[in-house]
C-alpha cells in the first residue's frame, strides 16, 4: 500500500505539525477509513487534511488544533466543527434532508 499526500512537494514545519494533529485525531476515531487520495494540502485554504470515506474531513491550519469539516456538495457550503461527534451529527442531518 502506498500513501500519497496530495498538494505537497516538500514539508514545512507547519504542514508537518498539522498532519501530525490530523493523524492524532484520526487515531481517536475508531473504524474510520481514509478516502483514496484523501490526504493532502489545500493551497487555497492553507489546510492540511485527511478526508474520510464517511464524508468528514479532519483538517489543521498551521499546525493548530484540528477542525472537522462537512461539505454540502449541493451548494459547496462548508461547516466547521470542533469535534467529530458534532460533524457526524451535521452529516446525519444533511442526509435526512436529502432522503
Amino acid at each position: 500500500m502506498t500513501i500519497q499526500i496530495n498538494g505537497l512537494e516538500s514539508f514545512t514545519y507547519c504542514e508537518t505539525m498539522g498532519l501530525s494533529e490530523c493523524f492524532k485525531a484520526l487515531a481517536k476515531i475508531q473504524n474510520k477509513c481514509v478516502m483514496d487520495g484523501g490526504i493532502g494540502f489545500n493551497a487555497n485554504s492553507g489546510y492540511v487534511y485527511i478526508a474520510l470515506e464517511d464524508g468528514i474531513t479532519i483538517a489543521s491550519m498551521l499546525g493548530r488544533d484540528v477542525e472537522y469539516i462537512v461539505t454540502d456538495y449541493n451548494d459547496g457550503e462548508e461547516f466547521f466543527f470542533d469535534t467529530y461527534k458534532e460533524a457526524e451529527a451535521k452529516l446525519e442531518e444533511m442526509n435526512e434532508v436529502t432522503v
